[in-house]
């Protein structure tokens, strides 16, 4: 059996734009459906969606076979969490509130076998491995893992350049949300402030080795973003989406 090739981390590297949508029902089912969709990456929820190892693994299932490219959020860049939803089969993890180039440099090694990182050598016995099937997996995984980490607030924006400079980090996420409450603008990434800042980040790591990525569900503002230079971009978020439609659905029957 082969190694599997990581479509996502190659496009990143071509600089191709790539646009995808949050999901956040943590269930296979739903996934599935939104893998139909024709997102190139579904983002599996495990921060603010009730999410465990074993929901995370049962989206991965759904997505197999599908053009969208699963990206798992841990809800932290603890090295056991990044352990376990590796061998659960995922390739691409993103990690939010990332703060310091340190930081960064240690989520690169629980991302990687030994000898360039900590990842514990069990793959024989894992879904990433197709349970022993892909016999060089072991070989091949550091190549093949992307990893994506979150700035979202004032101290990960000063130490963005540290963070830049940290080889094998495939991109970084604005997370204009938290950031806009950390610069003292809660709910309100609009503010011109919070505009400027991620204007002017998204344009710093476009124009470093790495990819900018950022969500908004807003289409406008999207554009704006990717204007602005980010090349993974989220456009939605599947339960606001079933949530606006559903009301909608309800007020033009009931209003």
């Amino acid at each position: 059996m082969p190694a599997i090739k990581n479509p996502f981390k190659a496009a990143l590297s071509d600089g191709k734009m790539q646009y995808g949508c949050w999901s956040g029902f943590a269930d296979p089912f739903a996934i599935e459906v939104m893998g139909t969709a024709g997102f190139d990456w579904l983002v599996i929820d495990g921060e603010h969606a009730a999410n465990d190892i074993r929901s995370i693994m049962a989206q991965l299932q759904a997505l197999q076979g599908s053009a969208s490219h699963p990206v798992v959020r841990v809800p932290v860049g603890e090295d056991w969490l990044i352990k376990q939803v590796l061998d659960a089969g995922a390739q691409t993890v993103l990690v939010p509130m990332v703060e310091s180039g340190a930081q960064a440099a240690q989520l690169v090694r629980a991302m990687r076998y030994p000898p360039e990182g900590i990842r514990g050598v069990g793959a024989t016995m894992a879904r990433a491995s197709r349970f022993g099937g892909i016999a060089d997996y072991v070989k091949v995984a550091n190549q093949e893992v992307c990893l994506l980490v979150q700035v979202e607030s004032r101290k990960g924006v000063a130490a963005l350049d540290d963070i830049l400079a940290v080889d094998n980090i495939d991109g970084v996420f604005i997370g204009p949300a938290d950031l806009a409450a950390d610069m003292g603008h809660p709910g309100n990434a609009a503010h011109p402030e919070v505009r400027a800042m991620i204007r002017d980040l998204l344009g710093r790591i476009a124009a470093s080795d790495k990819a900018a990525g950022i969500l908004s569900p807003d289409d406008k503002v999207a554009a704006e973003y990717r204007d602005w230079g980010a090349q993974f971009l989220a456009v939605g978020l599947d339960v606001v989406m079933l949530a606006q439609a559903a009301r909608a659905k309800a007020a033009h029957w009931k209003g």
